[in-house]
């Protein structure tokens, strides 16, 4: 799905011919075999929502906002399943459809104008992500000069960069994918069972706890890193965005056909559809169950001790869930297993980027999207440009925290963008019968106004202007 291989236009995940159909699988045994963009997609989302911003939260507030990591992962699905739905249904990926959503600024609409400024936001973000495998690196194995101290830092972050780019432009991305994502589901695993055991520790967390992070509150204080994590935990706006490219790569909307209007092509449609819900829903299990372990970590281990992860030294503080627990000896075991997580998501954003970043290259008319010879040579290009700039980016600032967290509520703020265009492109493209019945206008109804709420509440904060 993600090799980097030349395509021809014969062989182009982004066209779709009569050639590719396919009935869809039915039932959820068999539609196992036809899972994957969102197996990928929580290669990305399991790394620094999850790792650093959510247990950086648990650490500052305790369990008050345990609400909040369950209602950020629930409302956003739905909004990604939604704008899936229309990639599906029209063989676009979701920067093709933004840029229909009125009014346009130039050649391009205002939704992906603010793609831009997102993107640029998500360099610190993406950067603070190199960041954190560097440090971790350097505490496992400090190559050059004493662990955390620049030289050592820099040197893993040049190798990192190095390795991840030789690793997909020669074509072994989907192994190191695969690997990757073992890796994430094993660290997710220890996670999981270790708060879930922390009741027999001496960090022991109750049921009046969990009664207390489940009170719809946000304490004084808060309201900035609670926003950052709404927009990093679970499926933020570019992992949506994205989540669509896989969708076609996958080859869902291929495997439909062409959208000919016939009775044939609906139920393929439908079906496929189906499949790619049930392939949102398991990564959304993922990435909830990993999400909470980390929150509930940081509020049980490194809260009760006054420990904020916060510049270099937030992969020292973050390996106080595990030392505290199991001793200093399991210091190595979380390194691994920070590096596995933060690390899949920098490969993961390393296969991505490239792919929305060459798309909205052709809607400003550098290049053709619709020649694959012409995508294929900008996506090696930015393979190579793209990491390297986040490491810089990185070794510039030196705080892995506060870069995750501006890209965190950049985010939060473009998931409007997104939810206006779902709206847009729902009610112009696709038909009453393919909109999947009042069920799902109802929760897509809930999620966007919960998502446009705390937009607004973001922009108000943001300004200054004291919303309380």
């Amino acid at each position: 799905m993600t090799t980097e291989t030349p395509v021809s236009a014969s062989d182009d995940p982004y066209r779709l011919t009569r050639a590719d159909i396919q009935d869809p699988p039915v039932g959820v045994v068999r539609s196992l075999r036809y899972l994957g963009p969102g197996m990928l997609m929580s290669a990305a989302v399991v790394g620094s929502g999850e790792l650093i911003a959510t247990t950086a939260l648990g650490a500052k507030v305790g369990f008050a906002l345990l609400w909040l990591v369950v209602f950020s992962t629930l409302v956003k699905v739905v909004v990604q399943m939604e704008l899936a739905r229309w990639t599906i249904l029209t063989g676009m990926p979701a920067l093709s459809g933004y840029n229909t959503v009125p009014p346009r600024i130039g050649r391009i609409g205002w939704i992906n104008v603010l793609w831009m400024v997102m993107a640029c936001a998500k360099i610190l973000q993406l950067g603070g992500i190199v960041g954190g495998v560097a440090a971790a690196c350097s505490l496992l194995w400090p190559i050059a000069g004493e662990p955390l101290s620049f030289t050592s830092t820099a040197v893993w972050t040049v190798l990192l960069v190095a390795v991840t780019i030789v690793c997909l432009y020669t074509n072994r991305y989907s192994r190191i994918e695969r690997v990757g994502f073992v890796m994430v589901v094993t660290f997710t695993v220890s996670i999981v069972v270790i708060a879930l055991g922390l009741p027999l520790t001496p960090f022991a967390y109750d049921t009046g706890d969990i009664a207390s992070g489940l009170s719809l509150a946000i304490p004084v204080g808060a309201i900035g890193a609670a926003v950052a994590m709404f927009g990093l935990t679970g499926v933020g706006a570019d992992e949506m965005t994205t989540y669509t490219y896989w969708c076609l790569e996958k080859g869902y909307a291929r495997w439909a056909g062409p959208a000919d209007g016939t009775p044939e092509w609906r139920e393929r449609a439908k079906g496929w559809i189906k499949v790619m819900q049930k392939d949102a829903m398991m990564s959304w299990i993922i990435y909830t169950c990993s999400t909470m372990s980390f929150y509930v970590m940081g509020a049980a281990i490194l809260h009760p001790q006054g420990l904020v992860p916060e510049g270099n030294d937030m992969i020292v503080t973050l390996s106080r869930v595990y030392t505290d627990v199991l001793g200093e000896w399991a210091s190595v075991l979380f390194l691994v297993g920070a590096i596995a997580v933060l690390g899949s998501t920098m490969w993961a954003s390393t296969a991505s980027n490239p792919r929305l970043y060459t798309n909205m290259l052709s809607l400003l008319g550098v290049l053709d999207w619709q020649d694959p010879r012409a995508r294929q040579r900008s996506i090696r290009v930015l393979t190579v440009l793209l990491p390297t700039v986040w490491g810089a980016s990185y070794l510039f600032i030196q705080s892995p925290v506060l870069m995750v967290q501006i890209g965190g509520i950049m985010g939060g703020c473009f998931l409007v963008a997104v939810v206006v265009a779902v709206w847009h492109l729902r009610r112009r493209d696709i038909e009453p019968d393919l909109r999947g019945g009042p069920w799902l206008a109802t929760a897509l109804t809930v999620s966007s106004v919960a998502i446009c709420a705390l937009g607004v509440y973001t922009v108000a904060q943001t300004l200054g202007f004291g919303v309380g």
